[in-house]
């Protein structure tokens, strides 16, 4: 009976090619084989560290048919390298299906830690790294990108987006939309020659990407809700808003009367007002 191989999930660089750890060369050059997202950029990666092995396509439209013959052979004792594009596997990667069945047949899984685009964002943000939510790439759809960031709007951790760049100044207008004016960060080209960072508000960093055509690759860290929005008790104040402008008052006064009565920002009143109208038109 074979012993069972090891699925080994390897940080590559994400820019700069100095980031390679030594363990990392070590493992690359002891595997069987390596499973890539993109293998003509991991072979580029292994010529630079002039390390000859044989190379499977695993990524999004594959990982069915792939990933059960990698599981297969891992259960004959190969040993497999996993690389994403760049940074971690499985991290908004088909990766973690592939992890998720290995660990299931018992099979010996080992992170090989590296460079990571949200962690060095975060890092050098300067905004509170703890607690932090990622949230990988938001959905693609209008739709279901409002819904998540709804979903998400109250909570008070900073959080940490991957976008495209063609989607970014649509995505930002959405944030400002739904959250209102937030801290954010925009990191791009991390590791690389052109590394560059923008901090300040979402309007401000609306207006340097209008300037600035966006290109490519982007890491957004936002701040979180202010403390007194978390957990907003949102149906009250809107009952009472109701009330009020059902008696004749104008929003204005209606705004400012139930952000004291609830203690509570005016924003906040309006947003809440302003998204229940959006429900209603929604349904």
């Amino acid at each position: 009976m074979h012993r069972q191989g090891t699925l080994f999930l390897c940080a590559t660089p994400i820019g700069n090619l100095e980031d390679i750890t030594f363990r990392l060369v070590k493992v690359l050059q002891d595997v069987d084989l390596v499973a890539a997202e993109d293998t003509g950029r991991t072979v580029k990666l292994l010529n630079h560290l002039r390390i000859a092995k044989k190379l499977v396509s695993y990524h999004e439209h594959n990982k069915e048919k792939t990933g059960a013959e990698l599981l297969e052979l891992l259960s004959t004792g190969k040993n497999i390298a996993l690389l994403s594009d760049a940074g971690y596997p499985c991290i908004a990667d088909p990766g973690e299906q592939l992890v998720k069945a290995a660990i299931g047949r018992n099979v010996n899984v080992v992170p090989i830690p590296g460079a990571n685009a949200a962690l060095c964002a975060l890092t050098a943000s300067g905004l509170a790294t703890v607690p932090c939510l990622f949230g990988g790439f938001l959905p693609r759809t209008k739709k279901h990108r409002r819904e998540k960031l709804r979903m998400w709007r109250d909570l008070t951790c900073t959080f940490v987006f991957y976008e495209a760049p063609h989607r970014l100044l649509t995505v930002l207008r959405e944030v400002r939309e739904i959250w209102g004016e937030r801290d954010i960060v925009l990191a791009r080209e991390l590791t690389k020659l052109y590394e560059e960072f923008f901090r300040g508000g979402i309007s401000a960093g609306i207006a340097w990407l209008e300037n600035k055509p966006p290109r490519g690759e982007f890491t957004i860290v936002l701040s979180g809700a202010p403390e007194q929005t978390q957990c907003l008790p949102a149906t009250e104040p809107l009952e009472r808003l109701n009330q009020l402008l059902a008696e004749g008052q104008d929003k204005k006064n209606s705004f400012k009367q139930v952000a004291q009565e609830y203690n509570l920002t005016k924003r906040a009143i309006y947003q809440i007002f302003v998204e229940s109208r959006r429900d209603r038109e929604d349904s």
